[in-house]
């Protein structure tokens, strides 16, 4: 972040409950068009990610260990949209925050839970596809109902652990004079990590689960295509009988679907990730513009996931058609046949 403005020390602060907002020389009409955009990606991340939930939820076709890692990170998503990117989104547009000194630490902190919570759904999620690809006869097995309740549980519990004890108990901040002063001085909320921190974040919670997915993927695109070619080269009559032993086509989609939104996740946080690794070695000098940017295409990776299912699962556009239209509230609705294709 750009701490060019700031005073040199606090004597030259404002009284105690008279803060002041950082600087800005943003117009109206570029604070209107910032919040439109950001408003707009809010609606889309709020109702794309429930109606994933609700469809989940509701309809019983859709009851599977994969899907219920999913609604989880749907939920995940919903949250970030609902709870997150409304007051991320006044501090942006306004450069300043009006919320109180509490509240930011609960944001910080609930803020870095939903973004690490997201990466641990997807590393479960790579886990759950390598089974169903790569040992299909094993998978029912081993990725059974009580194994996806533990793998939910960490999901959740690990990062709500570690950001919230990172953020109150202001480690990640530690050393950072400049910081403290920047709080001080004014109404001013940002995520911040100092080098020892900023590293450990990026290795611990980016750049290896991160390698790990991308390795797992790479396994599972590699067995796919194996599957798929002995599949095209077996004669008709006794493709029945190999198939049990490969993949289902629809595991391999699956697979290739996640496969995309596991890419997306890591071009949107990648950068912002880079920015709290290196920003610290360059004396915090990344202008607060660039480091807002950053943060909101993460953000955006929330907004995606709606749409990347819409597009790719059939599924998502016919529970979209029942909620829609009402016939989610008929009787037995929850028994409708999502997949058509398949009859």
């Amino acid at each position: 972040m750009d701490l060019a403005y700031i005073p040199e020390d606090l004597s030259s602060c404002p009284k105690l409950g008279n803060k002041t907002c950082p600087p800005t020389n943003r117009s109206f009409r570029v604070r209107m068009i910032m919040y439109s955009f950001m408003t707009g990606a809010m609606i889309i991340t709020v109702f794309g990610n429930l109606v994933i939930m609700i469809s989940i939820s509701h309809f019983k076709q859709l009851h599977s260990p994969t899907n219920f890692l999913i609604l989880s990170m749907a939920t995940t998503d919903f949250l970030l949209g609902f709870v997150i990117m409304p007051y991320s989104m006044v501090r942006s547009v306004e450069s300043c925050w009006y919320f109180g000194d509490s509240f930011c630490k609960f944001h910080a902190s609930f803020d870095m839970m939903l973004s690490l919570t997201s990466i641990f759904h997807l590393c479960s999620i790579a886990i759950d596809r390598f089974y169903a690809v790569c040992y299909p006869l094993h998978y029912t097995a081993t990725m059974t109902v009580s194994v996806i309740k533990r793998l939910l549980a960490f999901c959740w519990a690990a990062p709500a652990l570690f950001s919230f004890g990172l953020v109150l108990s202001e480690a990640n901040v530690s050393g950072m004079q400049s910081y403290q002063i920047l709080v001080a001085c004014f109404n001013f909320c940002a995520l911040t990590f100092n080098k020892f921190w900023g590293t450990i974040l990026f290795t611990i919670c980016f750049f290896t689960p991160g390698s790990i997915m991308v390795g797992i993927y790479g396994k599972i695109f590699i067995v796919s295509k194996r599957h798929a070619q002995a599949l095209n080269s077996m004669p008709e009559n006794t493709k029945g009988e190999v198939r049990k032993n490969l993949s289902k086509k629809k595991d391999r989609k699956a697979a290739k679907t996640l496969g995309i939104v596991m890419g997306v996740f890591l071009a949107c946080w990648l950068p912002c990730f880079l920015a709290v690794l290196i920003d610290p070695y360059l004396d915090y000098s990344t202008p607060i513009i660039v480091l807002d940017l950053l943060v909101w295409l993460g953000y955006f990776n929330s907004t995606c996931n709606p749409l990347i299912h819409g597009f790719f699962y059939p599924w998502f556009r016919k529970a979209l058609e029942h909620i829609v239209s009402g016939k989610i509230f008929l009787s037995n609705s929850e028994t409708a046949n999502l997949y058509p294709e398949a009859h």
